[in-house]
């Protein structure tokens, strides 16, 4: 559709870059809402299953930006369909796991076809709509995140209490089947990038601005999936919801991350800052009333809307610091990728950390706070601050 001011209308490609977000970030979530079957079908404990989340992050910060380095000379279109196709073949041996091995073999070839892809949407994406445009393409493909955690985990858990976990992973595998064809019929080949040498890349990658938003992010995310990982047996063993309801939590709390994302994506550019110390002070404040209130469903289901407003919404504000300080390369959002999945490994890690150690089920809704306010605390570390302040423009976004 047009914008504002006969602004020509979004490349088909855009969305389709948004449906492949969507469908490899439901296979990453989807794991933390059918924990009680994995378990029980794996033979193996709760922290177990929560490891397999982290398998996937610690994927994604090893492989992605080594497998983006290898395609750094490559079309972008021959590459997303590669990157695809190895995802579904990962998505394929998750479903047809007979044991927790083969899972975990699942996780790390998704993961690693996901931190790469990732990479190459955005940078896609930049050159379909140009510099000017780019912050908004970005928004597009990010809400496949977004309604990963409204749709897609909600449905997963859904399929999985009804007609088992193994159809949860077909789903998906057919969801990105559809999407590589799409990709392959609507995206133009465009000309080869230029490589950049791996010294000049360092030099981009060196800059104290980025690592400072690289910093933020990962302890965002951290904060986020310490939590979340873990939110399937507290719903259910403290705050004594039914294992049916356990969707409709979901639906909750990914509703409450879309429109979270729709305030956030309309704010980032022109409130960056603003938009993460909102967002961090909210999310602390619900991830200490869930530790401390868990017990009264009531208050449960208030603390998950604003974990879903106030943790992943904040993405869009998160990315444009990045492409600010850093440019939009398929390089400099990989590497994002991996930060924020190394969060997402420790966060989750660690809340299954806790868990072994005998510590209830609150314990990683304390971590997670904890996290939280370690990222709010790393905002005032960017002695930067001023360069990446928004201004509503592509200005000042490196080139």
């Amino acid at each position: 559709m047009a914008g504002k001011n006969g602004e020509a209308a979004m490349p088909a490609t855009v969305y389709l870059l948004g449906l492949c977000i969507f469908a490899m970030a439901t296979s990453e979530f989807m794991v933390a809402g059918m924990m009680p079957s994995l378990a029980a079908a794996l033979g193996v404990s709760l922290p177990a299953v929560g490891n397999l989340v982290s398998a996937f992050a610690a994927s994604v910060v090893l492989g992605g930006p080594a497998l983006t380095w290898l395609l750094r000379s490559a079309r972008r279109k021959h590459s997303l369909i590669g990157l695809l196709l190895l995802f579904l073949v990962g998505q394929a041996v998750g479903a047809l796991a007979g044991d927790y091995q083969q899972m975990l073999w699942s996780r790390l070839i998704c993961g690693v076809a996901q931190s790469a892809f990732f990479g190459v949407a955005l940078a896609l994406a930049a050159e379909l709509v140009g510099e000017q445009r780019v912050a908004r393409a970005a928004a597009l493909v990010l809400n496949g995140l977004m309604l990963a955690s409204v749709a897609g985990l909600p449905l997963a858990a859904w399929v999985d209490q009804n007609w088992g976990w193994r159809l949860s992973f077909w789903l998906v595998a057919g969801m990105v089947a559809l999407a590589a064809a799409g990709i392959a019929a609507l995206t133009p080949s465009g000309a080869r990038p230029q490589a950049l040498s791996l010294g000049e890349e360092g030099r981009r990658l060196a800059r104290p601005s980025l690592w400072a938003a690289y910093l933020s992010s990962g302890l965002i995310i951290g904060a986020v999936f310490a939590a979340f990982t873990y939110l399937a047996p507290l719903f259910t063993r403290v705050s004594g919801f039914a294992a049916a309801t356990l969707p409709w939590l979901f639906a909750g709390y990914g509703l409450a991350t879309v429109l979270g994302n729709l305030c956030s994506g309309r704010l980032a550019d022109s409130h960056t800052r603003a938009v993460l110390r909102g967002g961090l002070l909210v999310l602390l404040v619900a991830l200490v009333a869930l530790a401390s209130l868990a017990q009264w469903q009531a208050a449960t289901a208030v603390c998950v809307l604003l974990l879903g407003l106030a943790g992943l919404p904040m993405n869009p504000a998160m990315v444009a610091r990045v492409v600010r300080a850093g440019g939009s390369g398929p390089m400099v959002n990989s590497l994002h990728m991996s930060v924020v999945n190394l969060g997402l490994m420790l966060g989750s890690w660690g809340g299954g950390a806790l868990l072994d150690a005998g510590w209830s089920l609150r314990a990683p809704v304390w971590l997670g706070a904890a996290l939280a306010a370690l990222a709010l605390a790393s905002l005032w570390l960017d002695r930067a601050g001023h360069s990446w302040q928004a201004t509503g423009s592509s200005a000042g976004m490196p080139r």
